[in-house]
């Protein structure tokens, strides 16, 4: 007998579910002050400020320790990626501090990996990663990462 039903299908693989980190799994802190507009109707930050969070810590580090020129840097880093997974609800008032962390570095991009952690919490709130690829400020072509950036990322990791 013969029957065109379809053979069974395997249900997809799965990922494991990210997790919180603690904060000794991050090199570098940068505080963030939670702002009244932060919040969202229902009483927390909104997820779209994460977002602002990772891209004022990375480029902020960046900029302080000399490795990223924004007005007169012939390389500059374009995002690519980014993703948050959260865990805890945060609001204002609160101090947070960002952790950073290089989770990859290839020849022209970085992908940074962020824990958004409340005061004195030993635990991430959000889990992020924020993606640069390095071009050339004037072709926007892929460039090398500049020397600078590469001895800061080897500090740090």
């Amino acid at each position: 007998m013969h029957t065109d039903s379809p053979a069974p299908r395997s249900a997809p693989p799965t990922t494991p579910r990210p997790q919180p980190l603690d904060r000794s799994a991050f090199a570098v802190f940068r505080p963030i002050q939670t702002r009244w507009e932060d919040n969202d109707v229902y009483g927390h930050v909104n997820n779209v400020v994460y977002y602002s969070w990772f891209d004022t810590a990375v480029n902020g580090w960046l900029i302080e320790n000399g490795a990223l020129d924004i007005h007169q840097g012939k390389v500059i880093g374009l995002v690519v990626h980014t993703q948050c997974h959260y865990f805890a609800s945060l609001a204002f008032p609160q101090a947070l501090a960002i952790g950073i962390r290089i989770a990859h570095q290839g020849r022209s991009s970085v992908r940074y990996q962020l824990g958004v952690f409340a005061q004195d919490e030993p635990s991430s709130a959000a889990l992020g990663e924020f993606t640069h690829v390095y071009v050339d400020a004037q072709t926007r072509r892929p460039t090398v990462l500049p020397q600078p950036l590469q001895d800061l990322l080897e500090r740090t990791s």
